[in-house]
């Protein structure tokens, strides 16, 4: 996988492959095994959908098939304009662990069209980039910097970076990750089961900038105490404890956690050290958050609301 997964993570190339799986006949064949788990069906299924408007994609039992296709053109004919329609397949086969397999056909498959340069290396190369792409924007982008962090004993953030370097072919695919749902059980409902709120978690970091009148559409939340100083931090729309939907946390020094990709800006920008970080596991906008720990300390200069990227910060001077 690019450059490659060969020899940087769990690989081999083979003719042939685990649990009856047959030898695909062509030009070469690649198989690359991931030592991650990928069995339960709303898993897999998330899979297809993530990438269907990325690639041409099919589903059959405990298999994904992505293909990208691509034109190529003779400009060397000066009579009459030839193209053809070439592709290429990946096949990801569930289990206890993974594979990703592709072939590359002879170029004699698609018609003959001789005159196609680089079709081999081609071929490789946009193999190489469907498998970047699933594993950087799909659930296998958290198995993969989970099975980091227990095997090499990174940090998340080590772990991720690592995934990026080994999917350097990768295209960004926004939205590609499930939604997550969690179910927030109302103290005031009057119904005798108690009436459940679906809220679906987000695929990625939420677009900024922050709500400034979040106090009037979103609900208060749980406080959370700083254990170092005692101080109590406000949050609205919390939910839970797991980090899948943080809400917007601090009264004056208001950061959306689900809009923060936890640069650090505004930890570096801040005078009087308000911020400092904490850690988020779970959230898929960035799994550490910088918290206004000191939020009492804030001379509201706004150099943490200037820098912020995303526009994930609102300070309110106090009145």
């Amino acid at each position: 996988m690019s450059i490659l997964l060969k020899d940087r993570i769990y690989t081999m190339e083979s003719p042939t492959a685990k649990r009856g799986i047959y030898p695909l006949h062509g030009y070469k064949l690649g198989l690359y095994r991931l030592p991650i788990k990928l069995q339960d069906p709303p898993e897999i299924q998330s899979i297809f959908d993530g990438m269907k408007k990325t690639f041409d994609m099919d589903l059959y039992a405990d298999r994904i098939y992505a293909t990208y296709k691509w034109i190529e053109e003779n400009t060397d004919n000066e009579y009459h304009e030839e193209k053809v329609e070439l592709s290429v397949t990946v096949e990801v086969v569930t289990g206890e662990v993974i594979d990703l397999i592709y072939q590359i056909f002879p170029i004699e498959k698609f018609g003959d069209p001789q005159w196609v340069k680089d079709y081999r290396k081609k071929a490789d190369s946009y193999a190489k980039m469907i498998i970047d792409t699933i594993l950087r924007n799909t659930i296998l982008a958290d198995k993969m910097i989970q099975s980091f962090m227990n095997t090499d004993k990174l940090t998340n953030e080590e772990a991720v970076k690592k995934l990026e370097e080994l999917t350097p072919l990768a295209k960004i695919v926004p939205n590609a990750k499930p939604k997550l749902i969690q179910k927030d059980v109302s103290e005031h409902s009057t119904k005798a089961n108690h009436e459940e709120e679906i809220i679906s978690a987000p695929d990625g970091a939420k677009p900024g900038p922050i709500d400034v009148e979040y106090k009037n559409h979103i609900k208060p939340s749980d406080t959370y105490t700083v254990s170092a100083n005692n101080n109590k931090i406000k949050t609205w729309g919390r939910v839970g404890t797991d980090n899948k939907i943080m809400g917007v946390w601090g009264e004056f020094v208001s950061v959306d956690f689900d809009i923060c990709i936890a640069d650090g800006a505004c930890i570096d920008a801040c005078p009087v050290n308000v911020y400092e970080w904490f850690d988020s596991p779970g959230n898929v906008a960035s799994e550490r958050k910088p918290l206004m720990a000191r939020e009492p300390d804030c001379i509201f200069c706004l150099a943490c609301e200037g820098v912020c990227p995303p526009q994930a910060i609102k300070i309110f001077e106090k009145k």
